[in-house]
This record gives C-alpha cells, structure tokens and sequence, in this order.
C-alpha cells in the first residue's frame, strides 16, 4: 500500500546485497528473519552463494534474528520464544553458526521488559539496543553518561547480565545526513567545481554533531546508526554518500582531528566497548512505562 508508506523489503535486500558485493569495507545488518526468508527463497543458487559468503565474511550480519521484531509491552513469553524460535532455525538451517544472531535489537518496540532482556541473556545474546525509552529517563541518561549500562536481568538465574545500549539519535541517521530515495537532505557533493560543493559544511557539522554525541557515552567508541524506515531500496544512495562522509571526515585527521569512521555492526561495538574496559552503571528494573511526551 504504498499510498500509506512506500515500503519494499524486497527491493531493499535486493539493492543492499548488490552494493555490498561492490566493496567489502561495506556493512549491513538484518533484523526480521520473516521476510528474509520470503527474499532468499526466491533467489537464484548463484546469489544465494553470494549471500553466504557476505554472511561467512561478517559482511552482512543478523541481529535479532526472530520471525519479527516483537512488542515487550503486551505479549507473553511463550509467544516470544516460539517466534525467535522459528527466525534462529532458519538461519541455523541456513548459515550455520556464522548465521547465529549475538546481538538484541529492539530498537522500536514502545517500552522495554526486563523478561525480554532475561529471554536475550538465556539464548546467549551479547547485547541489546533499542531507541525507545521514556523521553525523561532518556534525556537523564544522556546528560549522566548512563545511556549503556549492565542489565541484570533476573533475580534467580545465574548468567542473566546483559549489556545493553540505548541508541542517541532514535535509530536514524543525524539530521542533515538521510541519503536515501525517501529523504530530503543534499547528498555529498565533492565536485570542487560545482557551485553545490559542500563537502566543507557537511563534515564541519557532522563532526560537531559527533562532539556532542561523545558527551554522552563512556568510551571512545560511538554507534552511528545511518538509515530509518525503509530505508535502501537504492542503496547506491547510501553507500555512495556514507562513502564519502567516511573518506573526508578520515583526511580531517590531517588537521588534527582524533574521529576515524569506518562501516561497523553492533557486534563489534559491543566488543570494543567491552575492550575498553569501563565500569558501567546496572539496572534490575522494566524501562516502563513509556512516555514520548510530556503531553
């Protein structure tokens, strides 16, 4: 129904596995396995190889994993672990271990519960991200550096700790840098000849927003999350311009700038911040209720 929201799952596998096949510096990370399914069974053997060896290669990684990203908020656990349940042994089945999601994302669920933390820490997850958190703990936690914490997620089973990350900017790109079919933002233009050359004023204002954003957090290491609802279905417009922001805020390190940006996942997030070492705040407790607002 494209009059309510232009959206193709489809279409975005289809253009994300092309340009990954372009570059393997590139990254990507799927969620859903529901629709992953629906797309890899119509693929040709060939491209399913290929797939594989994005996968092998970490270059395209799953995380969450279930049949869906579900609701914490009204569900029953039985209901949780017959979909994830359903999601993990399709990638199983189909990738082996390579294929075994290690990290939670939640990031649009309203609300968070600790049962849906304990659920990720029996099934060996690493980590947890979301975005939705009520707007006034949010605010709190960026302003205490407290937006990663350890989640202890039960009181009488052993192993329950989780380390979990509350995304800064919801789970989109930051404002000016949406380069994607359904955004408005200017691509990154390095031509020096053309009178739309901006590649200045982008990375002077990126970089600011990344100063910022590192008043937040405890480590030297920030997640970026580049992309929103639906997002890539031309991924040439993506990775064409998350190309360049890498390739000039990097030659900033010239003039003294300390930021090196390179294409990630959540996984190797959660390993440098677990290398660095720092001691984290805990949490034993629901993120509900949820507020958006103050209205």
């Amino acid at each position: 129904r494209n009059n309510i929201q232009k959206a193709g799952v489809q279409y975005i596998l289809d253009s994300v596995v092309h340009e990954l096949l372009k570059d393997p510096n590139r990254r990507f990370i799927y969620v859903e396995s529901a629709f992953f399914q629906k797309w890899y069974l119509e693929q040709t053997p060939e491209l399913q190889q290929q797939v594989h060896m994005l996968v092998e290669e970490g270059r395209l990684e799953f995380v969450g994993g279930a049949w869906s990203m579900n609701d914490e908020a009204a569900v029953h656990y039985h209901s949780v672990v017959d979909q994830f349940t359903w999601g993990l042994r399709f990638l199983n089945d189909t990738f082996g271990e390579c294929g075994r999601p290690r990290i939670g994302w939640q990031i649009d669920p309203f609300g968070h519960s600790r049962e849906q933390a304990s659920l990720f820490a029996q099934m060996g997850y690493d980590g947890l991200f979301f975005a939705r958190l009520d707007y006034q703990d949010k605010n709190n936690r960026m302003q205490t550096k407290t937006p990663e914490m350890v989640w202890y997620t039960s009181s009488n089973l052993e192993e329950n700790e989780l380390f979990t990350s509350v995304l800064y900017n919801h789970y989109s790109a930051p404002p000016g840098y949406c380069f994607d079919v359904l955004c408005n933002d200017d691509p990154m233009i390095d031509d020096q000849q053309s009178t739309d050359y901006n590649i200045k004023t982008k990375i002077d204002t990126f970089i600011t927003w990344l100063e910022k954003m590192a008043e937040s957090y405890r480590t030297n290491n920030l997640i970026l999350t580049m992309g929103d609802d639906f997002n890539y279905m031309n991924a040439v417009m993506n990775f064409k311009n998350m190309d360049k922001l890498i390739k000039y805020t990097n030659a900033r390190q010239s003039e003294g700038s300390k930021i090196n940006a390179f294409y990630s996942t959540p996984s190797c997030y959660v390993k440098a911040v677990h290398a660095a070492g720092v001691d984290l705040p805990t949490k034993s407790d629901d993120f509900f209720p949820y507020e958006s607002d103050y209205h």
